[in-house]
């Protein structure tokens, strides 16, 4: 049966229900169990209320065996006619797949050891009026998968439970840094200029100011500005956007956490890192060992550290002090290494060199430190050594996942190297510094340790998922229309 004639029988069903004074899309229903917690403590007899979608309707003469599910699980219903009497037992004949009922009746094994409900009662909770997807045999196609975000969750428990499991490695984030004695703070989305990381702005205007306003690309110079202001442990749960490329590890909007220890350094927060990420891969997965996309990840602390200098220096014999040309020209002398570059710039060419790095596929957690200062204009430098900073990225399974710095608190010093930042950013067309950043650092900031973690990628590992877009519930695509234009172009 086609869609069209499904929906067109589904309302006249929804028709009938009305003519017989059924309301079909019910309010509040008090229910006293899960489905899951029914089935964990069966119990013959005792009486439960449940609710939930309807996955299968057979009719045997005048028995009914629905299956339904919740957001727990799913089990069998049985209705007989002459427990719930003529009326409801009719109304059976108008329920469908994917309607969502309450029921009320006592637990009982059929002969064929199924547990069920023996039904006494039902309400019609909402009536569906499409067809659920491939018959439950589980919702394919990528591209509707992720636009239909509902009926991927519907025809694909598992899915379900990766967003709850998301939901619970962010409550578990949230309990460590609590106990920890940070304190979780919330800063602008909206601000008046771009700032915190290099990328390009998603820009807008505000009408009431007439002036133009950006979606942040991060939070960090916010959040020091609250280190000034006397808060000394802060975190942030934050969503960021970046008006770039998409990729599987790649969306434009993505989600982070910002951590900041006033009178720390990148040491505490390699420490917290560490701390934080394995015992979460432990309370998540039961073990410090985690299947990922065919490979083991090793969680177990200590982690192995590598100095991204000498590693830079080993592979391609590149120094702090090189220039762009010159960088560049030892990439190519590389056997194997093709490189496409618009614009030469320090920091270009060693984009190229972290894509090269994780092109090695470094699967258990590896904090790579001693990154050269030009690349870090918010970070301290080693003190015997100012070409190299105090800072550190964390890269599993062959992706980036944490960055940390010793946050430069010398205004000053901050001010020469955002200025020569700008220099050297011919990518995003960000060109503007926070003075009121600036003039913040000149009341004194205390010497601290931030840290940025990215949810989506650290998802990602923990529920052995291949692409961001698996991890988001709602990810950015483009529109139906201008897709199928495209299509039909090629």
């Amino acid at each position: 049966m086609e869609v069209e004639e499904i929906k067109r029988v589904r309302l006249e069903k929804l028709q009938h229900l009305r003519a017989q004074g059924i309301y079909p899309y019910g309010g509040k229903f008090d229910f006293t169990t899960s489905i899951a917690d029914a089935l964990a403590n069966f119990q013959e007899g005792k009486e439960i209320i449940v609710a939930g979608r309807i996955l299968a309707n057979r009719s045997h003469g005048k028995v009914v065996f629905i299956d339904l599910m919740d957001q727990t699980g799913k089990m069998q219903l049985f209705i007989k006619h002459e427990v719930i009497g003529e009326k409801l037992f009719n109304l059976c004949k108008d329920l469908d797949i994917g309607d969502i009922i309450g029921v009320k009746g006592p637990l009982f094994t059929t002969k064929t050891g199924q547990q069920s409900v023996r039904v006494a009662d039902f309400k019609l909770l909402s009536k569906s009026l499409m067809c659920m997807p491939e018959k439950w045999h589980g919702l394919k196609d990528v591209e509707i998968r992720y636009r239909q975000r509902y009926l991927d969750m519907i025809a694909n428990p598992e899915v379900r439970n990766l967003f709850i499991k998301r939901s619970k490695i962010v409550s578990s984030i949230r309990a460590f840094l609590d106990k920890q004695g940070f304190l979780e703070v919330e800063t602008p989305m909206l601000q008046p200029m771009a700032g915190g990381a290099r990328g390009r702005p998603f820009k807008s205007l505000h009408n009431a100011y007439d002036m133009e306003v950006f979606l942040r690309i991060a939070p960090e110079l916010y959040l020091k500005r609250l280190l000034v202001g006397g808060l000394e442990r802060i975190y942030e749960i934050n969503r960021n956007f970046r008006n770039e490329g998409i990729s599987t590890r790649h969306n434009p909007e993505f989600t982070m956490i910002e951590v900041y220890q006033a009178y720390g350094d990148f040491e505490d927060m390699m420490k917290l890192t560490e701390e934080m990420i394995s015992g979460l891969a432990k309370e998540i997965t039961g073990s410090y060992k985690v299947a990922y996309q065919g490979h083991e990840i090793d969680f177990t602390p200590p982690w192995e550290r590598r100095s991204f200098a000498k590693v830079i220096k080993d592979k391609f014999d590149i120094n702090p002090e090189d220039d762009a040309k010159t960088m560049l020209d030892k990439v190519k002398a590389r056997k194997g290494v093709k490189v496409k570059i618009d614009k030469l710039t320090r920091s270009a060419v060693m984009k190229i060199v972290e894509d090269l790095l994780e092109e090695e596929k470094i699967i258990n957690p590896v904090f790579f430190t001693d990154y050269f200062t030009f690349l870090c204009p918010l970070a301290k430098t080693l003190p015997d050594n100012p070409a190299i900073s105090q800072r550190f990225e964390c890269f599993i399974a062959g992706m980036e996942i944490g960055n940390a710095y010793s946050e430069l608190n010398d205004p000053i010093e901050q001010r020469k190297r955002l200025e020569e930042d700008l220099e050297d950013d011919v990518e995003t067309g960000n060109r503007v510094i926070d003075e009121d950043f600036l003039h913040s650092l000149e009341y004194g900031m205390p010497p601290a340790g931030g840290l940025g973690i990215g949810i989506d990628r650290l998802v990602m590992l923990l529920t052995d998922s291949a692409s961001i877009r698996d991890v988001i519930l709602f990810p950015l695509l483009k529109p139906l229309q201008e897709k199928k234009e495209k299509e039909d172009n090629v």
